[in-house]
């Protein structure tokens, strides 16, 4: 050991004797020895050798942790959702600020790396994480930070939207944002965001007044409408192509804390009937009426079911006039509509447990309810008592479509909901069958659709990948071709700028 890092070794061990256990554990993790060369691989998947002095220099450079395989934390790092997603990186680099990240991105930019770049870890086809590359961990970076007198929120780009509903609802503020408290804001915030008042406030996105970004080129940069305005349009709907956000700035709307929500569950047979009820009153629902329509079939058959899970967000006297039409459907086997904390309902969809579960899902907008296509779902939709199987609407429209198609890279304006298939099954057991079974299914009811969410893009070719973001792609290319040349951030729905 050299004489440096007997000195800075020494030094983090007595600050870390006076830490809490888990920042004495970042202490220490920032100080990680190389041991050796190290394995890894380019975006091409070519196979090249990092040799150790510059990896431990990357080490050294780092605030933060970098991991390698047989470090502690390295497997909980790696690790996304999704748990039949298991790849294992050549190095992570866990950043506690703008800097770390600057250095992590030079480091893979110079030696044309793999790169992922992980928040909240949602993907479902694993993008956050890779084979032998470098994935940029974000979950030592988060912060929420609200300023009530400009109804702005600045939040770090490892947050989860956790922190922002709750810092905000604190002021009697809100910003739409997701229906998972979960979820990283990076992915939702850049691809779209659709939440439970997003009918009433638009996006996630459309409520990005700025944002600071580390480039390709290793330079922090901010973007707004008067600052790199091509980038500002291109981060709000291209996802993860131009960069890292280190930081974003939310407009926020006053609204009050409690509303009314909850689920409303009738039995499986009468899916059919409800899908076309579904069709009729969301068309014609309120701003400020979130409702999405499910089928869900458990692997035991207890809790399956066909419902609604909704959010009514306006005048508390209005609400029971707005809802008659749901109650006039008859007795459910379940509800818990009812006065509910924003906040809480928007965590009422979190779950904590993913170990033993793969997932495997399908999307795409929709942009009218043809009886062909309703049909169409419901007759494909197959119970199976060795999987969970979910149809899903949720429900877009509102505010959402009354923002110009070319005003965000986001294309999807005119969709009136996003149309989900998914399938889960325990890991100790074959999940081919079930996602062969999906894909037959989505294959009835996918020419209906117009587009995709790109949240849940999976391995798609590049024509339909530029496909989905329709008239908006020559613009989103250019703005690709200047800030990331060379596609170093190429794990996500890609604009490959060749």
């Amino acid at each position: 050991m050299d004489r440096r890092r007997f000195l800075q070794s020494s030094l983090a061990a007595s600050v870390a004797a006076a830490l809490p256990a888990s920042q004495a554990f970042a202490a220490l993790q920032a100080l990680t020895q190389v041991t050796g060369d190290v394995r890894a691989v380019t975006g091409d998947r070519s196979e090249i050798s990092l040799e150790k002095a510059a990896v431990q220099e990357l080490a050294d450079s780092l605030r933060g942790n970098l991991l390698l395989p047989g470090n502690e934390g390295y497997d909980v790092a790696r690790r996304v959702l999704n748990k039949s997603i298991d790849r294992h990186p050549a190095l992570i680099v866990q950043p506690t600020g703008v800097s770390d990240i600057q250095n992590a991105v030079t480091f893979a930019r110079e030696r044309q790396l793999l790169l992922a770049v992980k928040c909240g870890g949602h993907s479902f086809a694993g993008k956050s994480t890779c084979d032998g590359g470098m994935q940029i961990d974000l979950s030592l970076f988060r912060h929420a930070r609200i300023d009530p007198q400009s109804r702005t929120a600045y939040v770090a780009g490892g947050s989860l939207l956790a922190a922002l509903d709750h810092e905000a609802m604190a002021h009697g503020l809100v910003a739409p944002a997701g229906t998972v408290s979960h979820t990283g804001v990076g992915g939702l915030s850049t691809a779209g965001g659709f939440g439970r008042i997003s009918r009433r406030f638009g996006l996630t996105l459309d409520n990005i007044k700025g944002v600071d970004i580390v480039t390709a080129d290793g330079k922090l940069l901010h973007a707004s409408a008067g600052e790199n305005p091509d980038l500002y349009w291109g981060v709000r709907g291209g996802g993860g192509n131009f960069g890292i956000v280190t930081s974003f700035q939310y407009a926020l709307h006053p609204m009050q804390r409690q509303v009314i929500g909850g689920d409303i569950v009738f039995p499986l047979e009468r899916a059919r009937e409800l899908i076309h009820f579904y069709a009729d009153f969301s068309v014609q629902a309120p701003d400020d009426l979130y409702i999405d329509f499910y089928v869900n079939a458990t692997a035991s058959g207890q809790g399956s079911g066909a419902g609604f899970h909704l959010c009514y967000s306006g005048p508390e006297s209005d609400a029971e006039k707005v809802l008659a039409p749901i109650r006039k459907l008859g007795e459910p086997v379940f509800t818990n509509v009812g006065p509910v904390d924003y906040v809480a309902l928007q965590r009422s969809w979190d779950y904590s447990d993913f170990r033993n579960i793969g997932e495997y899902l399908k999307s795409g907008f929709v942009n009218e309810y043809p009886d062909s296509m309703l049909d169409a779902a419901i007759s494909g939709f197959e119970p199976d008592p060795g999987r969970n199987t979910m149809l899903y609407f949720q429900q877009s429209g509102g505010a959402i479509g009354r923002v110009p198609v070319d005003a965000t890279a986001f294309p999807h304006r005119k969709a009136l909901a996003a149309m989900m298939v998914l399938t889960s099954w325990p890991l100790d057991t074959d999940g081919s069958p079930h996602i062969d079974y999906l894909r037959d299914y989505w294959s009835t009811i996918e020419p209906r659709t117009d587009g995709y969410y790109t949240v849940d893009s999976a391995n798609e070719s590049s024509q339909v990948r530029h496909g989905n973001y329709q008239g908006n792609f020559p613009r989103l290319l250019e703005v690709k071709k200047k800030y990331d040349p060379e596609n170093l951030f190429r794990l996500n729905a890609n604009i490959a700028p060749a």
